[in-house]
């Protein structure tokens, strides 16, 4: 008779060390006592697995711990580092919040210069540039009167002067652009939205080659899974671009696969993408398939899904070039094809 297979956990423990674990982990609750607790402190001192298991499960329950008390956790913390971690602390929250003000100046630069329409088509709609740009000298002011002008290691009154004086000496908008988003990284070198607008300003430059490396690094290390997606949908772009579909394919399909486009609603248009793809390279029941899961999926957005095959040359294109699809497309998908009604979400969010 065949054995059952193991759990993961313990396919790769002697027979004897899966009991020891289960009493290590009430000894680590504190809940084993008497002949059962002396034995299992004896086996730790025999083996280095369960030893290690021993001291992951402390520190799990020392996490937990403090969750419970963050107080407390600060305090050990502060005592560790030999300083005062509340200042840290706010520098971290100072250089943030100024890393953020040229970021979102940048952005608004770069969406302002390529298409104003942008701001009304990108997930964050860009910030009026005039009075953000105000409140960030008066944010910047407040810092230096406070006398703290190289908290965090930065030079403060130079980040004055470029929201000052010095930005209004460049002309070009995108290089207003570029120039703040580079300050951006520059305070926060982590600063994944920051680098993904910097990128795609290479894109529109006709950068290509620089602009694909940078949302190739941003797509392996980001940690916000949006920055991920954001940079998975600019590079199957690139792909698609360059007649590469089944790369630009594989591009959307991560959105897809990994969830995104079911948790986050605003990468809808990743399955649009793959549609489009698949109708590319001839495959017309695998583009519809897709086309069909857009709307099914993503029926609160009817409106802007239309809109996106009504501006889409591209796509209008490759339909009508290939016998049949056209028909097949208004059986499978006759949403497309008709009035939006006037309560729908999908409208009232179409600019």
């Amino acid at each position: 008779m065949k054995s059952s297979p193991k759990e993961w956990w313990i396919d790769d423990l002697e027979e004897v060390c899966v009991q020891f674990q289960v009493d290590l982990s009430s000894l680590v609750d504190g809940e084993l006592a008497g002949v059962s607790s002396i034995r299992a402190i004896a086996h730790l001192e025999e083996c280095t697995t369960c030893r290690s298991f021993f001291d992951d499960m402390r520190s799990q329950v020392r996490a937990h711990r403090d969750l419970a008390n963050p107080d407390g956790l600060v305090q050990r913390f502060s005592s560790f580092l030999g300083s005062d971690l509340d200042a840290e602390v706010e520098a971290i929250d100072l250089v943030g919040r100024l890393s953020n003000i040229f970021y979102q100046l940048g952005k608004a630069y770069f969406l302002n210069a390529v298409d104003s329409n942008y701001r009304n088509r990108v997930f964050e709609k860009a910030v009026a540039v005039s009075g953000f740009q105000a409140r960030g000298r008066g944010f910047v002011d407040g810092v230096l009167q406070s006398g703290r002008g190289d908290v965090g290691g930065l030079d403060w009154a130079s980040a004055r002067h470029i929201l000052n004086g010095k930005l209004e000496k460049i002309e070009s908008p995108l290089e207003k652009g570029r120039r703040l988003l580079q300050e951006a990284l520059s305070a926060d070198p982590t600063h994944e939205e920051a680098r993904f607008y910097l990128s795609w300003m290479d894109k529109h430059e006709g950068k290509i080659l620089r602009a694909a490396e940078g949302f190739r690094q941003l797509f392996r290390t980001a940690i916000d899974p949006a920055n991920r997606g954001h940079a998975a949908i600019h590079l199957g772009k690139i792909y698609a671009d360059q007649g590469d579909h089944r790369k630009a394919i594989a591009c959307y399909r991560w959105i897809t696969m990994s969830g995104l486009e079911r948790d986050d609603a605003r990468f809808f248009v990743a399955l649009f993408n793959i549609g489009i793809n698949w109708a590319h390279l001839g495959d017309q029941e695998r583009s519809l398939q897709a086309f069909r899961s857009l709307l099914d999926r993503h029926s609160d957005r009817l409106a802007d899904i239309i809109d996106l095959f009504a501006h889409s040359d591209s796509t209008q294109s490759v339909i009508a070039h290939q016998p049949g699809f056209a028909e097949a497309l208004y059986s499978r998908c006759p949403e497309l094809f008709h009035p939006v009604p006037s309560d729908s979400p999908g409208e009232e969010e179409t600019t």
